[in-house]
């Protein structure tokens, strides 16, 4: 057997460069002495910065910035003061009315470049506030004695370490606040080493905290978690176990959570661990968008392709004939069609339906497959519908509304859409669901037969 070759250490000698461009996951993209692509932590466009390596590659190494020779303009002072060690935020140091011109570039460069498409009109951003926005979180929890006992937080960036937190400035302010009590409370529990995670949720009506244990709570352990739970107006689960184990510990019988959408009179009800999307703000105005661009009419038939709890559904039913929402997570489709009940909806229907699966046929998932429709919004996940759009011809749309949480998926189904299905892209812009990151999210519109 050969004998596997021994990695060269690491030369970290600082080097410098000058920044041209920033990567899709927001590192300044420069090059060394020899030419190589470096990617550089925390450096903007325009900028010359000394960097140290931290990760070397055949064609490309990856440095973090150790000193900034000459800033942009666009360069602020982080608001966080553990930017540039937690893994949550990585372009505080952008100017945020920049930060989103930054993304919709990325945009823009991922449609030319994966799908030779581009957009005939570019949509005004969606923005909203760039501080507590955020209503949906996953902590990680760790004991360490030696940083002076439980830390949560944040993972650090390029780390599965957590980086200790007192609070965070894009998450709800009510949820932040609360780090040091929840901190404090589960430093009192008996299991307090096994417990890795803390997931927070925020209704219109409640605030959730799912606490997941590797080990069984004594009645010590519960006493504690209840009282922070009643002190601090939390509703508080416990999760022993995998998804399914996830049961409410106070109150005993809480009430349902749910968000509303005011301008459709749409009430939502989800559980904890349901998806919702993190940004409130910015749902309302995109759910609005959505609509708006759909051009709905009185008798028109709607698709909506990873549907959900009904986000977009039930606003499309209050513009249109009729709706079908299709979800391939049953207890999500179990939660659309109460909302679909709850809002007394009688011109929608939800169905199950693998939404990835090549060979789903239309009998074995109620028959909408085989239907034709006039209108279709699709809200994948970040891989994309590939599925959905080899089957978009049957469906004989003139419109469809595509939102999306990766660009590069969404070039990729959007040149198929345009060159193989005969559709034109319109309308495409961005949309600001998680500021100070470089997640893009946007949205598209493709329209066919207008000249038919």
């Amino acid at each position: 057997m050969a004998r596997r070759r021994k990695r060269r250490p690491l030369d970290k000698t600082p080097g410098q460069t000058q920044i041209t461009s920033l990567s899709h996951d927001g590192r300044g993209v420069g090059r060394d002495e020899q030419g190589k692509v470096v990617f550089v932590d925390f450096a903007l466009p325009g900028e010359t910065v000394v960097y140290e390596p931290v990760m070397k590659r055949k064609s490309h190494l990856f440095a973090t910035t150790i000193e900034v020779l000459e800033p942009s303009t666009h360069r602020i002072e982080p608001r966080c003061e553990v930017f540039g060690q937690c893994g949550g935020c990585v372009l505080q140091h952008l100017d945020e009315a920049v930060q989103i011109q930054y993304k919709q570039q990325q945009l823009l460069e991922n449609l030319k470049k994966i799908g030779d498409v581009q957009p005939e009109n570019l949509l005004e951003p969606i923005t909203d506030k760039h501080w507590g926005y955020r209503r949906r979180a996953r902590l990680g929890a760790k004991f360490v004695p030696k940083k002076g006992g439980l830390i949560i937080g944040f993972r650090e960036r390029n780390s599965s370490y957590i980086q200790p937190a007192g609070g965070c400035d894009v998450l709800y302010p009510e949820v932040s606040v609360l780090f040091p009590k929840l901190r404090a409370a589960l430093e009192q529990i008996s299991c307090r080493e096994r417990i890795p995670q803390i997931e927070i949720s925020v209704a219109d009506n409640a605030m959730v905290m799912i606490i997941r244990h590797l080990e069984s709570l004594t009645q010590h352990d519960l006493n504690v978690l209840v009282s922070f739970a009643k002190h601090n107006n939390v509703q508080l689960f416990l999760q022993p176990g995998n998804l399914k184990s996830v049961h409410p510990l106070y109150p005993s019988n809480p009430d349902p959570l749910y968000y509303r959408l005011d301008e459709f009179d749409v009430r939502l009800e989800f559980l904890p661990t349901d998806f919702i999307q993190v940004n409130a703000g910015i749902n309302e105005q995109l759910v609005s968008t959505a609509v708006q661009l759909l051009d709905l009419q009185a008798g028109d038939q709607v698709l909506d392709l990873f549907c959900g709890v009904g986000n977009f559904t039930l606003p499309l039913a209050r513009c249109a004939g009729r709706v079908v929402g299709v979800e391939g997570d049953q207890a999500l489709v179990k939660r659309a069609q109460h909302n679909k009940k709850l809002n007394e909806l009688h011109n929608v229907e939800f169905h199950l339906g693998n939404l990835f699966d090549q060979e789903m046929s239309g009998d074995s998932h109620g028959g909408w497959l085989d239907q034709k429709f006039d209108k279709i919004l699709l809200d994948p996940p970040r891989s994309g519908a590939a599925e959905m759009i080899s089957r978009l011809p049957r469906f004989e749309a003139s419109t469809v509304v595509y939102v999306s949480c990766g660009p590069a998926t969404l070039a990729r189904d959007a040149g198929i859409m345009v060159n193989q299905h005969g559709y034109r892209m319109t309308h495409a812009g961005v949309i600001d669901m998680f500021p100070h990151t470089a997640h893009v999210e946007s949205i598209a519109v493709f329209e066919r037969g207008l000249y038919d």
